[in-house]
């Protein structure tokens, strides 16, 4: 009698005790699933080539060294790709949440003229495209390849990402537009005034969303850039991985020598390259921690 009071004033019943138990356990492990791997990749970006290649690196670095860092940001490419994913970042995310926003919200209103028809043609879209090939043509013929604007444009509007802010806006009470509207504000003005900023959380989750879309987008890159002066970092970082395993199973001797000579290995140089690239994008989480929980739930009642 005494332990059920003592469960109910924690207001957890056995069963859910050990249901929490057992949830946490496996979160952990899901959890450590992840982490290790990322792990053992910086300790072999900072471990030393005997180390690497004779697989004594695991979570921890062994002959500790910086020399595979001073050589990747040593190469031009290197930092021309990753201007270039700043830039397709910053520009593409600014640009994405701007017509998402404008597209999201007069789809959210019941009064708008032809919305079902409108919201069907756009899922259509997302679950039907013309193809690789037709794409292909359509941006060379709007003189697209091997242009920034490739990068950038074609993925400002994400389907699932505006149908998400539109089941979100559909949330927001109308009676605060309409006071914003007896008091004289148009639509533009209620979307960025009352609508936009109650939004914070799915706008910050979307905006994530994007962020990460851009900054790890490879294969527009690899379809439509050929000139050095416009790959992406995420390219460069393809194309170092196949470079390096090409290295290791023919041997280029140029590229062998270099090595040998800084005393490093293939494995570290990816190793390297890979955790350079993770960097800037891990930077922004932690601005939009606070959001991203409150935001996973965008969309998850309304279809």
């Amino acid at each position: 009698m005494a332990n059920k009071r003592k469960g109910a004033a924690f207001g957890l019943t056995a069963g859910e005790r050990v249901f929490e138990f057992v949830n946490t356990f496996i979160l952990i492990v899901i959890g450590l699933m992840m982490l290790l791997p990322f792990l053992q990749m910086a300790s072999k970006s900072f471990s030393g080539e005997t180390a690497v290649l004779t697989g004594n690196v695991w979570f921890w670095p062994v002959d500790f060294q910086t020399g595979t860092y001073k050589y990747v940001l040593r190469e031009s490419q290197f930092w021309s790709s990753l201007k270039v994913s700043v830039i397709v970042t910053i520009l593409g995310t600014a640009g994405a949440m701007i017509i998402t926003c404008l597209t999201a919200y007069p789809l959210s209103k019941t009064w708008l003229y032809g919305r079902k028809f409108f919201v069907f043609l756009f899922v259509f879209c997302m679950l039907f495209s013309g193809g690789m090939v037709p794409s292909y043509i359509l941006m060379k013929a709007i003189g697209f390849v091997n242009t920034m604007k490739v990068l950038i444009i074609p993925g400002m509007l994400g389907i699932y990402n505006m149908i998400l802010l539109k089941n979100f806006f559909e949330e927001i009470p109308e009676a605060l537009e309409e006071s914003a509207q007896l008091d004289g504000a148009g639509s533009l003005r209620t979307l960025i005034s009352i609508v936009l900023p109650m939004s914070l959380p799915a706008i910050a989750t979307i905006g994530l969303f994007y962020a990460v879309g851009y900054w790890d987008n490879y294969m527009t890159g690899l379809i439509y850039i050929q000139k050095p002066e416009y790959k992406p970092l995420q390219l460069y970082l393809y194309e170092l991985v196949v470079e390096t395993q090409h290295v290791d199973n023919a041997g280029n001797p140029k590229t062998m020598e270099a090595l040998e000579d800084a005393a490093l290995n293939t494995e570290s140089i990816r190793s390297a390259t890979i955790m350079l690239t993770c960097v800037p994008i891990m930077c922004v989480y932690p601005f939009l921690q606070k959001y991203f929980v409150k935001g996973l739930r965008v969309g998850s009642v309304k279809g």
